[in-house]
């Protein structure tokens, strides 16, 4: 679905590895039997880190809340695995991502060489407030 909800080749970005072996965190949203949205998401295993790896909208439900509700339930399950923090990121110049996490606020940095030598990045980074260990 992701490379037709985003107009290209881009199905690599969901390897099997974020179902299988990182997707106990993962969800999707389906309305009427529809998938119309999903977050791969996972919690970093050497630090108190959920990272958001991949989020698609289906092109009929974007501006709908449909992120929203996947970033906020990730967000809520993040807290009770104990995570200090979440983290994200974006490829420059991808403005719709940039307004889309401000909103929900988070904070940015463009970090040069993120993604390798003169692949730079932004990175959104957002504090988790702690949750009470009777809630977890």
């Amino acid at each position: 679905m992701i490379d037709h909800w985003w107009g290209g080749p881009t199905s690599a970005l969901a390897h099997p590895m974020f179902f299988y072996q990182l997707g106990r965190l993962a969800r999707v949203v389906e309305d009427e039997g529809q998938m119309v949205g999903f977050l791969l998401g996972f919690r970093c295993p050497d630090e108190a880190v959920g990272y958001v790896h991949l989020v698609g909208i289906h092109p009929g439900y974007r501006r709908r809340g449909v992120a929203r509700l996947l970033y906020e339930s990730f967000e809520q399950d993040c807290q009770r695995e104990g995570c200090a923090s979440m983290k994200a990121i974006t490829t420059l110049g991808n403005e719709g991502s940039v307004r889309f996490h401000a909103a929900l606020g988070w904070s940015q940095e463009e970090v040069a060489d993120y993604a390798g030598p003169d692949r730079p990045r932004v990175v959104f980074t957002k504090e988790l407030a702690p949750v009470a260990e009777e809630a977890r």
